[in-house]
């Protein structure tokens, strides 16, 4: 079961909505010195990390963090243990036990404290698969609305991630998706569904897909194209592209993720592994047409 599979369930789940870079509000706090957190991870067998976590001052739970998911998806123990829902709810669908949508009013991740994170509630299916099959309780997944506070690094060999704020305050993606739904219904629909992070940048270069069986981290760099930000930087062809401006990039919905927080113009770090070394080169991508 891959972390690819996850993703693309919960994206289906969602109707593949999400949100443009450039819905993501700016947090103005000025003179705050801002310190990274390192939080250690738990590499699963079938290769997708997991992070103990406190929901509300409970737990801690185990969590799949996957920075290609679109939302975050608790199941109905967490959301009742936590205080999400009552003991007694039911479930206001029947499918996968769904439970509507909440806000955690505290998440924590080792030393990092996140407030006001929203949260479907639901008994994922491929969540509660994995878990029975790797025996062992998995609680839900950790997505988009997390991570998009947060400029994330990973580090295989330590099996930490460290996390520093992003500056961005995400939408609420279940919110919109929710208005959407309604205003086709009511054949009032006036906003088409959007892309999920699409870059405005132009970086130059073109990615392999992954192989089924590829579990190592970062994807490969198929091409580079000649001129580019990416030429211009150093990139080339076969380098294995691990993280972009802090994000990492294991899978292709990874990197468009990443790739779609960096404004035209702006130098950011890409690291790479060429060969046995990492490298480290800076990229300044261009402005699309």
């Amino acid at each position: 079961m891959s972390r690819k599979m996850l993703t693309a369930s919960l994206v289906a789940l969602c109707l593949a909505l999400g949100s443009r870079a450039d819905d993501l509000k700016p947090l103005e706090k000025p003179g705050k010195v801002v310190k990274p957190i390192t939080v250690p991870f738990e590499l699963l067998k079938t290769g997708h990390i997991a992070v103990n976590v406190k929901v509300n001052d409970k737990g801690p739970y185990l969590i799949i963090f996957d920075t290609g998911a679109p939302m975050t998806v608790i199941n109905n123990k967490l959301a009742k243990e936590a205080g999400l829902i009552a003991a007694d709810a039911k479930p206001a669908l029947p499918l996968f036990g769904a439970g509507g949508q909440a806000k955690m009013k505290t998440m924590e991740v080792g030393d990092l404290k996140a407030e006001d994170v929203p949260a479907v509630i639901m008994d994922h299916p491929t969540v509660e698969a994995l878990g029975a099959a790797l025996e062992k309780p998995l609680y839900g997944i950790v997505g988009f609305p997390f991570f998009a506070r947060y400029k994330t690094t990973l580090d295989y060999k330590k099996k930490e991630m460290t996390f520093v704020p992003s500056g961005f305050d995400p939408p609420d993606v279940m919110a919109g998706l929710m208005e959407q739904i309604t205003g086709m219904l009511g054949g009032g629909a006036k906003k088409p569904v959007q892309k999920f992070l699409a870059p405005a940048a132009q970086w130059g270069i073109i990615v392999a897909e992954k192989a089924k069986d590829d579990d190592n981290a970062g994807v490969t760099i198929k091409e580079v194209m000649p001129g580019s930000a990416a030429a211009a930087a150093g990139l080339k062809a076969d380098d294995r592209l691990l993280t972009l401006d802090g994000r990492w990039t294991d899978t292709l919905d990874d990197l468009y993720a990443a790739a779609g927080y960096v404004k035209p113009g702006t130098a950011v770090k890409v690291v790479v592994k060429r060969g046995k070394d990492e490298k480290t080169l800076t990229v300044k991508p261009a402005a699309g047409l």
